[in-house]
């Protein structure tokens, strides 16, 4: 539509940037918003969303703190908002209930206030994405040659974020994605220790991954510097994969884009070969 705009939030993530870049390869008119852009959009400051939205006919919802009470707030706030802005469709981009507080009711609480705003929705629940171990929290072990995470033998599916921001788009683009939950994974379970050893197959670097009990692991978060508030986080999203919460696969991004999701062990050969594993 030749007044088409889309907000995308988050856009200096994972997915957010990837979501922003597709959609200008398609000639869809992008309004990528942060703290750092003009306008300047913050979940914190909600004045600043009134300009964010100004204009936009859908918007890519990606809030940092999901699983939180006040991220459900605020999602719900904002689809309000965007409601009354003019806002015809929104994506939020979610996580399997539990994934995030363990009994799922903030993000289950997101997803509801999304749902019940007024505009059509998608909502895209996803798993630990690719990315992590070259883009995030994880390149640095990776680098190191050991990932020590109390994770244990628990099995995840996890995901491209290019994958997550196909279907993303997708559904802001295209008819026929309204009022759906899409399940977004990779397309087999993997291990921790699995991921690490496609990444040192693809490497040709000697790699190990090294299951810590949490209360270990704990300590030697704490004794880096990390954030207490990040290490009870962290420490709960690995027992949850521990405990084999997420051993399970979504069939999403076939359902949106009709094809199989990307497989870890491209994404490890890629990536290899762009050196960004190199020590």
């Amino acid at each position: 539509m030749s007044d088409e705009m889309i907000l995308v939030t988050g856009a200096t993530g994972k997915t957010g940037r990837r979501v922003a870049r597709l959609l200008g390869e398609r000639g869809v008119p992008v309004r990528a918003v942060s703290r750092s852009a003009t306008p300047s959009f913050d979940w914190a400051d909600r004045a600043t969303w009134e300009a964010a939205l100004r204009g936009a006919t859908g918007v890519y919802v990606v809030h940092p703190g999901l699983g939180s009470r006040q991220a459900a707030d605020d999602v719900a706030a904002f689809a309000r908002r965007a409601a009354a802005a003019g806002v015809r469709h929104a994506v939020l981009l979610s996580t399997p209930s539990g994934a995030w507080d363990p009994a799922g009711e903030h993000v289950l609480a997101a997803e509801r206030a999304l749902e019940d705003a007024g505009p059509d929705w998608t909502v895209l629940r996803v798993r630990w994405f690719f990315q992590n171990f070259s883009e995030d929290f994880l390149y640095d072990p990776v680098l190191s040659g050991e990932v020590r995470l109390p994770a244990g033998d628990g099995k995840e599916a996890f995901v491209d974020a290019e994958d997550i921001a196909e279907v993303a788009v997708t559904a802001l683009t295209e008819a026929g994605h309204a009022g759906r939950h899409y399940e977004l994974s990779g397309p087999r379970l993997m291990t921790f220790g699995d991921a690490v050893a496609e990444i040192a197959r693809a490497t040709g670097r000697d790699l190990s991954y090294v299951p810590l009990a949490p209360e270990a692991y704990e300590r030697e978060q704490r004794a880096q510097g990390v954030p207490e508030e990040w290490v009870r986080l962290t420490v709960g999203l690995y027992d949850h994969v521990r405990s084999g919460g997420l051993a399970s696969l979504g069939d999403g991004v076939r359902q949106a884009l009709g094809r199989a999701p990307r497989d870890f062990s491209e994404y490890a050969g890629t990536t290899a070969r762009q050196g960004l594993w190199n020590p």
